[in-house]
Formats: structure tokens, C-alpha cells, sequence
């Protein structure tokens, strides 16, 4: 897959099978759009074209709005697409020279002129340009003139689209990890590097690995304990991990670690992909450490009985 950042690096492409948009977390509703463009472009020799744009256009739409999170960083979504097969990847920020841009001039000087666009892949209520005045009827009647086609996508699978991100942010919100995983068709995860922290799991004797996310704009699933595994080195461990602040402890900040099974490596500044499958237990403050230290125990029992399905 050939990645893009700029306009100017943008070259003609043969017979290009377009379409753009955020898809942030590329669920089974996303991948129909992406699989569609890919096997088109086969169907007619031309090649796959996707434009996203990063940073995310909320971002500049709504600066003050500090509460954005995303599903995928950039290189998870990068990965994503490669691995469903996409020719050409096009990532341009979502600014102000960009957003000004007028509908018929983004199809003819970009779509037509630049990428030499074949077929074009959006859905019903697809929106572009300057205040997003552009729309499908536009873009069949500038087909007609240069000869391209406009493919529509089913109204009953873009509705599903966006049901399924919505689900899957409300899931993650509330804890609900597995509900999560039905509508992304995977278990969600993150990475974070690992950093050290006041090593009070070996105390309980549960070490764990403080996790500093490596994207701070990614989505944080509820506070609480998760069954979860673990690939760090190339291998996938089984482990527990807890989001929140550890109400047991005086003082302790808010923090993301992972107690991993079977496993007693020095993994200082590595880092570490966590992939959550299943809600273990809401945080709770205990009278003493030893009672923490065996609810710990029982954490780790019925995690193990959990992973040992998987």
C-alpha cells in the first residue's frame, strides 16, 4: 500500500476507485466500503483510493472540544487498511485551505484532474466541500460530463455504520467491552510504553506494568478491571488489567496497568498492545492492602477461567 501526506506528492493513478471519509475503527460496516473499492478496482484494472484525514476535521471544526477520543490512532488505522487489501492511502489534515474549498472545484480539480477518478464509492447523505454543500446529486451530474461513475452505498449498510460506532463508543464508555468487540469484529485494544510507577503490585504480590498510551486522543474504556492479553516481545501473555485510580491507595493518580501471567521480564520503555476481553469488576476501596491482595487473587482466577476459553 503507497501512502500519501500531501497534495503535491499525489500522482495520477490508473483508473481510479475512490472514496474518503474518517472510518474510525474500521468495524465490518467500513470494511464493506474499503472491500467494495478494492475488489471494483480489480474488477476494472484501475487501483484503490482512500482519502482520510488526520487530524481528525472535528478537530478544527470544533477546537474547543477537548473531549475527542477515537477508536484507532493513525498507524492502527494505516494498518487497518493495508491489511484489507487498499492500493493508495491519501492522509491530509482537515484545515482551513482545505475546508474552504468548493464542492464542483474538489471534484474536478482533485477527483478528476489530480487522481484521474474512475468510480467514485459514497453513501446516500455523503457531504463535502465548503460547508458541506456538495452531495451525490453533484457528483453524478459532473459523472456525466467527465465520465466517471458514482456507486452508492446501500442505504441499510450506512445506517448500520453508524449504529455500529455509536454502539461501540457507548460499550467502550460503559465497561462493556465484549458488546464492544461484537460491533468492531475484534477485541478493542491500545498500546502504551511502559513507565515506572510506585511498584506497589510486588508489595501485593501482583506485579504490574504502568502503561503511558502511546496516542493520548485514544478512547479509554470505563474505570475497572478487564481480563485482557498481552503482546509484548512478539509473544501474547494472558493477563488483568485496571484503569482508575485505585481508591485503596492514598494518593494515587489516575493510571493504566497490567498484571501479566506467567511472566517476570524487566519491560521498562517497551511496548506493550493490550486487547480487552472481558469486564472483570468496577473499582472498589478496600480496608487494607491484604484485602486488596485477595481480591486480587480472585481477580486473576476468574480471569484465567475467562482467557482459558478464548
Amino acid at each position: 500500500m503507497k501512502i500519501f501526506r500531501s497534495l503535491a506528492d499525489i500522482p495520477k493513478f490508473n483508473k481510479a476507485v475512490y472514496t474518503q471519509g474518517t472510518f474510525d475503527g474500521l468495524h465490518p460496516g467500513h470494511q464493506i466500503v474499503i472491500r467494495r473499492i478494492v475488489e471494483t478496482a480489480r474488477k476494472i484494472g484501475g487501483e484503490s483510493v482512500l482519502l482520510t484525514f488526520f487530524p481528525h476535521p472535528r478537530l478544527f471544526l470544533y477546537p474547543e472540544d477537548n473531549e475527542l477520543r477515537l477508536l484507532q490512532t493513525l498507524d492502527e488505522k494505516i494498518a487497518s487498511f493495508e491489511a484489507l487489501g487498499l492500493d493508495n492511502l491519501i492522509i491530509l489534515p482537515f484545515d482551513k485551505a482545505f475546508s474552504s474549498i468548493e464542492p464542483a472545484q474538489f471534484v474536478q480539480n482533485f477527483l478528476v484532474n489530480t487522481i484521474g477518478v474512475s468510480v467514485i464509492v459514497v453513501g446516500y447523505d455523503h457531504r463535502f466541500g465548503h460547508n458541506r454543500e456538495g452531495d451525490i446529486s453533484l457528483l453524478r451530474k459532473i459523472a456525466a460530463v467527465e465520465n466517471f461513475t458514482v456507486e452508492e452505498i446501500a442505504v441499510e449498510d450506512m445506517e448500520n455504520i453508524a449504529i455500529s460506532s455509536t454502539r461501540i463508543r457507548e460499550a467502550l464508555k460503559a465497561g462493556d467491552v465484549e458488546t464492544a468487540a461484537k460491533y468492531l469484529g475484534r477485541p478493542y485494544s491500545f498500546s502504551g510504553v511502559v513507565v515506572h510507577g510506585r511498584k506497589l503490585g510486588r508489595e501485593l504480590g501482583y506485579p504490574t506494568a504502568n502503561l503511558e498510551l502511546t496516542a493520548s486522543y485514544k478512547l479509554i474504556p470505563s474505570l475497572g478491571i478487564y481480563a485482557v492479553k498481552a503482546e509484548v516481545g512478539g509473544k501474547t501473555y494472558g493477563g488483568m488489567l485496571s484503569i482508575g485510580k485505585n481508591p485503596t491507595i492514598i494518593d494515587k493518580g489516575f493510571s493504566i496497568e497490567v498484571n501479566l501471567f506467567n511472566f517476570a521480564k524487566d519491560i521498562y520503555g517497551e511496548e506493550v498492545r493490550i486487547y480487552f476481553i472481558a469486564y472483570l469488576r468496577k473499582e472498589e476501596k478496600y480496608d487494607n492492602l491484604e484485602a486488596l491482595s485477595q481480591q486480587l487473587k480472585l481477580d486473576k482466577i476468574y480471569a484465567e477461567k475467562i482467557l482459558a476459553h478464548l
